[in-house]
């Protein structure tokens, strides 16, 4: 007999922030619309920069992807991800964009917080996502690639 995860039905998906991969699950439980608003971008190729207003995040504009004066509503919205955390923000205050939290995040912009909804979650190495944030803070702009995986 074999054991059966509760993730083991879920969607996965790779991000990957400049050379490195990661696994991440899709929130669908907690936020379907907003997961099929982002599984509709895939597979999303954008670039990435340092978060200025929200602290120890990247972010990657979706203006030239995401579907014109189209917004999301909340759905368990939070401005203060957790490290490995992927926001889809689509709202009034700023423009459309995924938010990436690799460390203390408090999401904003120079009008004030913003609330995104969770869509992923990188399932590893988060030691490693850091340190590419740190990087990106340094050194500038680099890429993000956001692409279903078809084996988990």
């Amino acid at each position: 007999m074999t054991s059966h995860s509760p993730d083991a039905d879920a969607l996965h998906a790779t991000v990957s922030l400049g050379p490195s991969s990661f696994r991440a699950r899709v929130e669908s439980g907690q936020t379907l619309a907003s997961c099929q608003a982002l599984i509709a971008l895939l597979p999303y190729r954008g670039t990435v920069l340092h978060a200025r207003w929200s602290g120890e995040a990247v972010w990657s504009p979706l203006r030239a992807s995401w579907p014109a004066n189209s917004m999301l509503r909340q759905e368990n919205a939070t401005s203060h991800p957790r490290p490995g955390q992927l926001l889809l923000y689509a709202g009034r205050q700023s423009e459309p964009e995924i938010l990436v939290a690799y460390g203390e995040t408090r999401f904003a912009s120079k009008f004030g917080p913003l609330f995104g909804n969770p869509v992923l979650t990188i399932l590893e190495r988060l030691d490693e996502l850091a340190r590419i944030g740190r990087s990106i803070l340094e050194t500038g702009a680099s890429t993000l690639r956001i692409e279903l995986m078809r084996n988990f």
